[in-house]
């Protein structure tokens, strides 16, 4: 089994190795065909040539081929370190009130210091942002499934609604009670503009843009937010409306717009992944997955980046398969294209 059957290019997985990139264990494994063993990617061994190297999807695969593991970085093991963070994930998605950074670390048997830090590298977000994000998310779910604000707050964990509104500050645009009521309550106005790419609808709360998509119109908009107040945009609209259009007629430049959208904990982890690619470059699902320190849920990744409600201002164009080919847009392959050749000229 070769890189691509793994879901990554043969290069991006030989630059991993030569940097022992602790994201990349677990996704894939290095056969160094000279000694007949096999390593993780971040193995502190002496690398190899490169023309003695495989990769293989697991040690199954490289054990296959008649390879042996590595004594020295254990690749059919989990580490330590990974079975620390699994047993912390468990404990954050089972207790009901948040466990603290200290409590953790004791349930784990590592110092609280050095656990934040092997948790951050893994996860891609600290022990106590997980942790909110978690409880955020899990009181949205019971905000949709038709629970009160005050029941889905305390259901989430958290111990007072006080918390709950802190810890979702600038991260929710709508109050919960909207959230639940498909933004009842909340005004949204919104403009349908001609751009290069065609009609381009834009649609904002009085926190940020909440969705810009191509070929869509009011219907769309309402089915999003079928009891918010729908408001045709106007002067107070008109500034906004126009760095909008700027973004898009000029992809890659820098312009601090505002930005109301929502999604769970690994959605959020990729979109903020998305916003960190320079303009005029392109990553693979694969290397969006192991950045955000899932390097196995390269579908998720890719279903994250679909899920995206704010075209070009989260960058989910920049995102291609790992063979190279353009990959899925929603708006169709032609304006993918045509916004990286805007970022690339």
């Amino acid at each position: 089994m070769t890189a691509a059957d793994c879901q990554i290019d043969e290069e991006q997985a030989w630059q991993a190795v030569l940097a022992r990139d602790r994201r990349f264990d677990g996704r894939f494994v290095t056969g160094v065909l000279s000694t007949g063993i096999y390593c993780r990617p971040s193995c502190s061994a002496r690398h190899p040539r490169r023309e003695n190297v495989r990769f293989f999807a697991d040690s199954g695969a490289a054990q296959a081929l008649g390879l042996r593991p590595c004594l020295r970085c254990r690749p059919g093991e989990v580490s330590r370190d990974e079975g620390a963070v699994a047993q912390a994930l468990a404990m954050l998605e089972t207790t009901e009130s948040a466990p603290s950074l200290a409590e953790l670390a004791e349930h784990v048997g590592y110092s609280p210091a050095h656990f934040q830090r092997v948790f951050t590298r893994a996860v891609g977000l600290s022990p106590a942002a997980y942790g909110r994000l978690r409880r955020i998310e899990r009181a949205g779910t019971a905000l949709s499934e038709g629970a009160s604000v005050t029941g889905a707050i305390y259901e989430a964990g958290f111990g007072a609604a006080s918390r709950f509104y802190e810890a979702s500050r600038g991260r929710m645009g709508m109050t919960p009670s909207a959230w639940r009521d498909g933004g009842r309550g909340v005004t949204i106005r919104w403009a349908v503009v001609p751009t290069s790419l065609g009609p381009m609808l834009v649609a904002a709360t009085d926190k940020g843009v909440c969705r810009l998509s191509f070929a869509e119109g009011r219907d769309h908009l309402a089915v999003r937010f079928p009891r918010a107040d729908l408001v045709e945009g106007g002067k107070e609209f008109a500034a906004l409306l126009a760095d909008v259009v700027g973004a898009v007629e000029a992809p890659g430049q820098s312009r601090a717009i505002p930005l109301d959208v929502q999604g769970t904990a690994f959605q959020e982890a990729v979109w903020r992944e998305l916003q960190q690619i320079p303009a005029g470059e392109t990553r693979t699902y694969a290397q969006i997955a192991a950045a955000v320190g899932k390097p196995g849920a390269v579908r998720a990744a890719g279903s994250a980046n679909g899920a995206n409600a704010v075209a070009v201002l989260i960058p989910c164009h920049r995102v291609i398969r790992s063979d190279g080919s353009i990959g899925g847009y929603a708006y169709g392959d032609a304006i993918k294209r045509e916004l990286l050749r805007r970022e690339r000229d």
